[in-house]
């Protein structure tokens, strides 16, 4: 028996729990993988993906011609940046913060709080938003009471995007401290109580102890981010703006652009075209990054 076969027999208890996970992402995510062909095809329901007759590069020359690809790469990557640098600012410092906290009961309670708006649907969150600041919404009826004149934040492109992060931060930030805490938690107690004995205040010992500790995990997560730069979420950008021809300028992205295309047109090559592009562009710029860290610290990099 060869040494592959020993280690098969050796470990066959494990491959066994593994196995379930293996037909998942084969079923799932592989075999699907063969739709991309939609992408080069004018796809017909009738003769199916095999049978459809081939349009080459023309659902991409679409794309091109229509003038909306270079905008909506913009938007889509301009936000998940802001997205992903201002939202690790506040995971990480929210995670700081709710472990400095010494009261039990208070920590628990705002915990909860900040983990809450993660459940809410992005149609309830819409909602919200419509009765807050639209035509007839509270902020308006206030500002009418007052004698002031009224405020309608969805017909102002330019302050949308400020909206979106603020809702993003919102909604997500609790959720995603949750990562971090749990490896603040994990850093030995002792090395704080040795930082205390040699004078360290609270901050000295979150730069100098909680911070680098933290710096896989950071590193990490990021990179997991990166690896969906150019695709956006789509129930955050299309409950909030919908159709508003006013915000898309500066709202719309790929995800929202490819619906709404499917919806008017149902020209399935061009949305799979559109799709395809944006699993390139994630490919090779989490590929970029992962390897600028593996020549800096390659402990770091994911692969």
């Amino acid at each position: 028996m060869n040494s592959f076969a020993k280690k098969i027999k050796k470990n066959r208890s494990l491959l066994i729990m593994l196995l379930p996970a293996v037909l998942y992402v084969t079923i799932f995510s592989y075999i699907p993988m063969t739709g991309i062909i939609i992408a080069f095809k004018k796809y017909n329901y009738q003769a199916g993906i095999l049978g459809s007759k081939w349009a080459g590069f023309d659902n991409f020359r679409y794309m091109i011609l229509s003038n909306k690809l270079w905008p909506l790469t913009r938007n889509t990557l301009l936000y998940n940046i802001v997205f992903i640098s201002l939202g690790l600012v506040c995971e990480v410092g929210f995670a700081i913060i709710l472990n400095e906290i010494t009261r039990k009961k208070f920590k628990k309670i705002s915990q909860t709080m900040m983990f809450l708006p993660h459940f809410i649907s992005w149609v309830v969150v819409a909602t919200i938003v419509l009765n807050i600041f639209g035509d007839h919404g509270v902020l308006n009826n206030l500002l009418g009471s007052m004698g002031m004149d009224s405020f309608n934040i969805y017909s102002k492109a330019k302050e949308w995007p400020i909206v979106m992060v603020l809702m993003r931060l919102w909604k997500n930030t609790g959720y995603g401290c949750v990562v971090y805490l749990a490896a603040i938690v994990g850093i030995s107690p002792e090395i704080y109580e040795a930082a205390k004995i040699d004078g360290a205040n609270i901050w000295q010992r979150i730069w100098n102890i909680t911070l680098p500790c933290l710096k896989p995990t950071i590193i990490t997560m990021v990179l997991l981010a990166i690896g969906g730069i150019f695709r956006g979420d789509f129930g955050m950008f299309y409950q909030l703006v919908g159709n508003n021809q006013i915000l898309l300028e500066t709202s719309d992205i790929l995800d929202t652009f490819i619906y709404r295309s499917m919806m008017s047109t149902s020209n399935l090559g061009m949305t799979a075209a559109a799709g395809l592009y944006q699993s390139v562009l994630c490919f090779i710029t989490i590929n970029l990054v992962n390897y600028t860290i593996k020549k800096i610290d390659p402990d770091y990099a994911l692969y």
